[in-house]
């Protein structure tokens, strides 16, 4: 069975920079997609970024020029590097792929407070 694991959320202060970090457990290549949301507090999930095969890539308006979605085909590994945080970017980040159905990643917190 495919895992997705989540690593890198943190605390970090707003302008600064997190990368946060999904392996997925067997080949990257079975999912058609990769895409990254995120839960803020009392909200709900949202899409963040996402990646197909192709390498083309898609971004939420609120996270455009900020954000950047990458994938390490050898590392089986998807990225979001997330510069220049905002308070309101405060939520649980999930790794999502999908190749015919979805599979979830557990999650990962990002506080961005002063």
């Amino acid at each position: 069975q495919v895992q997705l694991v989540e690593s890198g959320g943190d605390l970090v202060q707003p302008g600064g920079s997190l990368r946060l970090s999904c392996v997925v457990s067997g080949s990257i290549f079975s999912f058609a997609s990769m895409a990254w949301y995120r839960q803020p507090p009392g909200k709900q999930r949202e899409l963040v970024a996402r990646i197909i095969s192709s390498d083309t890539t898609y971004y939420a308006d609120s996270v455009k020029g900020r954000f950047t979605i990458s994938r390490d085909n050898a590392k089986n590994t998807v990225y979001l590097q997330m510069n220049s945080l905002k308070p309101e970017d405060t939520g649980v980040y999930y790794c999502k792929g999908w190749n015919g159905e979805d599979h979830w990643g557990q999650g990962t917190q990002v506080t961005v407070s002063s």
